[in-house]
């Protein structure tokens, strides 16, 4: 008896393969994006995201400013941006219910520093 020679090559396993990296990826890329920091984000029509490493300033509900995960004081952000360079992205998570002058003195305080890529997370409206 002959062995046939095989002319093909089955794909179907590597596509199930591929499928469930794919899945894993958005799963733990979606987990990545979103804050440790409980803040309800205000609406926008489109909502964008970014890829870059970047630092995160949030302000929860009651005002509170954190950087990256840390609890700060307005001085202590101060201090804490001083050290980043200009060119740093940074990204803007405030709750839509705080007063507007905290949400104001931060950017002020990004503005005079000088940082060129300030972004505000949003949510899209649904």
């Amino acid at each position: 008896m002959e062995d046939e020679e095989f002319n093909y090559i089955n794909v179907i396993p590597f596509v199930d393969v591929m499928l469930v990296l794919l899945t894993i990826v958005l799963t733990t890329s979606t987990f990545i994006a979103t804050g440790a920091i409980s803040v309800t984000l205000p609406k926008a029509s489109s909502a964008h995201g970014e890829t870059l490493k970047r630092q995160t300033i949030s302000i929860d509900r009651n005002g509170e400013i954190y950087f990256n995960t840390t609890k700060m004081a307005f001085a202590e952000l101060n201090a804490n941006l001083r050290g980043l360079d200009k060119d740093t992205p940074l990204i803007i998570r405030a709750d839509c219910h705080i007063r507007l002058q905290v949400f104001i003195d931060v950017l002020d305080l990004l503005n005079s520093g000088g940082f060129k890529k300030v972004a505000i997370q949003t949510e899209r409206k649904r």
